[in-house]
């Protein structure tokens, strides 16, 4: 037990240094995900919304298949796919790999997104809106000054649970080789650094999602609290 411990410390230094490589991936996956799938979710929730027809089903369509299929086969898809074509538009870096990763994750919460979004909308009282047009707004008018903030407000429990489990669900970008923190830490089970056989630093990545979600979860609790005022 004192030889395992002693190894582990000697080993410490090492495995944090990688993982935090790896954890610098993940943000950047998870940043650029929300940056990119927050206003596309909102696109498509107008989308599904749309009085016309054919945009209508099509997006519902979209949104089931997304919605109904596995993120993990999705990323091979869009990852594996083109080069399959006959278009490799990926590369084989990790560059590759990122972008492939982000446009998955993208395409994959936008659509969750969305229907978070749609249900915010049509939560926000008809009879608000009707208001604003007796009083000449125009529909955009109506959206940002009457609609919005209550539907921020609807949709902030759910999308936080959205976002945590985000955080949690870039691991899969592992399937594609992109080298996040799972991944980091799964190297050190065969050969890494020098180090090989170590299966502990896979636990230890447990510390990094704990803390990072303890942090996201304050602070989204916080906006829920600022927007408190909006009794809906």
């Amino acid at each position: 037990m004192t030889e395992l411990i002693q190894k582990i410390i000697e080993q410490f230094p090492v495995v944090v240094g990688s993982l935090n490589e790896g954890f610098l991936q993940t943000l950047k996956l998870f940043a650029i995900t929300l940056i990119g799938a927050l206003p596309l979710g909102l696109l498509i929730s107008f989308c599904s919304k749309s009085s016309f027809a054919p945009l209508r089903a099509v997006t519902r369509f979209v949104i089931w298949i997304v919605r109904g299929s596995p993120l993990m086969l999705q990323l091979l898809i869009i990852f594996y796919g083109p080069g399959l074509m006959g278009f490799p538009v990926w590369g084989g870096g990790q560059s590759g790999r990122f972008w492939a990763s982000a446009v998955a994750f993208i395409l994959n919460y936008a659509c969750y997104f969305s229907e978070i979004f749609r249900s915010g909308i049509e939560g926000v009282p008809k009879g608000q809106q009707e208001a604003g047009q007796v009083l000449g707004m125009t529909r955009g008018q109506i959206f940002v000054n009457v609609t919005l903030m209550q539907m921020i407000k609807r949709i902030v429990p759910p999308m936080s649970n959205e976002i945590i489990t985000l955080v949690k669900d870039t691991s899969l970008a592992r399937v594609i080789a992109l080298q996040e923190l799972i991944w980091n830490a799964e190297a050190f089970t065969t050969t890494s650094h020098g180090i090989s056989g170590a299966i502990w630093p896979l636990f230890f990545t447990g510390v990094y999602y704990l803390l990072f979600n303890g942090l996201l979860t304050l602070l989204l609790g916080r906006l829920e609290k600022k927007l408190s005022y909006f009794q809906v």
